[in-house]
């Protein structure tokens, strides 16, 4: 397996982590820069494919998988002109211009959800198979809740909140936060994970919290191998409304707290939607986490009956085999539309 990737970001670290080759080729935004920018980035992205091309070529393979972004784009084209059959998966509800225009170059698309087949043309090949999480995950949410505490340190006497803004933190999110941190900790525990790029500042306000406080207070610039932990000792989540909440929130049944990252088009704000319409999730605009953080927070925390019943519909949009049935419409498409017939293990 070869995941191809561009230079710079996270997935430089997290890919070779996780045991995957990674080749990484030139591009750039178009949407939401400067006219100069996007010509600078036509530039990359036509390098792009070319790098693709000779990638593809190198290596060979039965099939591609795509699932958006501007680095997609090159390598869509590439597939195409070479004749390998490829497949889209959209992780968010709403597609991108990414996603809507590699949607033409190839045969199949797969979703999370049902409600993403509205944006794609009639005749799109269309699946949804839920969104596809890592078996790490089961093994937390199938964990005791007491292990959970246990990995963080906490308490069972109080609840506990788990705060977290994205792979690489959200300073809106963390700022709130931590403005309201000392009153929140009176009643509960927090599990906090800042993003790397605050991490300085939120160090230096942990450490001026009241030592009483301070041991209800669990902060980290990022979590690996714990994430799924986080979930499972949570009993309310306030987080971005990225692609993996609408997998995750619904895997540990847990309610939250959505704030959509606003300079993103809108795609965080349909995700937080889609969870909101269900049940599972309450919206909170970002230039609103100043003055209703603390009051949405205490008010759930103190409303038992609202989590359980926001916990309860989170969890009725999981689909336990999304990851397999994702395997069986990639495997497909290399076999030219015919379904291996896969079976669980």
């Amino acid at each position: 397996m070869m995941w191809v990737g561009v230079r710079g970001e996270m997935e430089e670290t997290l890919i070779p982590r996780a045991g995957l080759s990674l080749e990484t080729i030139e591009g750039g935004p178009i949407a939401g820069v400067s006219r100069l920018e996007q010509g600078k980035n036509m530039l990359k992205l036509a390098w792009g494919v070319w790098q693709s091309w000779q990638l593809l070529g190198r290596f060979k393979p039965e099939v591609v998988l795509l699932t958006g972004g501007y680095m997609s784009v090159p390598v869509a084209v590439a597939a195409r002109l070479r004749g390998v059959p490829a497949v889209v998966f959209l992780p968010d509800i709403e597609p991108g211009a990414a996603i809507k225009t590699i949607a033409r170059l190839v045969n199949r698309v797969v979703a999370s959800f049902a409600a993403s087949k509205k944006y794609f043309s009639p005749t799109t090949s269309f699946v949804a198979t839920g969104y596809p999480l890592r078996q790490e995950l089961f093994e937390a949410a199938s964990a005791p809740r007491q292990q959970a505490l246990d990995t963080f340190e906490l308490s069972a006497d109080l609840p506990v909140l788990f705060v977290w803004g994205g792979s690489r933190g959200a300073w809106s999110i963390n700022k709130a936060l931590m403005d309201h941190l000392p009153q929140l900790l009176k009643s509960m525990q927090v599990i906090h994970v800042t993003g790397t790029l605050t991490w300085n500042v939120i160090e230096e306000q942990t450490a001026a919290l009241p030592d009483a406080l301070r041991q209800r207070y669990r902060p980290f610039p990022y979590l690996h191998e714990e994430m799924g932990m986080a979930f499972r000792a949570a009993d309310l989540i306030v987080s971005r409304a990225g692609a993996s909440m609408l997998g995750e929130a619904p895997l540990f049944a847990v309610p939250s707290i959505l704030v959509p990252y606003p300079y993103a088009w809108r795609y965080q704000k349909i995700n937080a939607d889609f969870l909101v319409q269900n049940q599972a999730a309450l919206l909170l605009k970002d230039e609103m986490l100043d003055t209703q953080l603390l009051p949405l927070i205490q008010n759930l925390m103190e409303d038992e009956e609202k989590r359980s019943a926001m916990g309860r519909a989170a969890g009725q949009l999981h689909q336990p085999r999304a990851a397999h049935q994702l395997a069986v419409e990639i495997m497909a498409e290399a076999r030219g539309g015919k379904k291996p017939d896969l079976s669980l293990a």
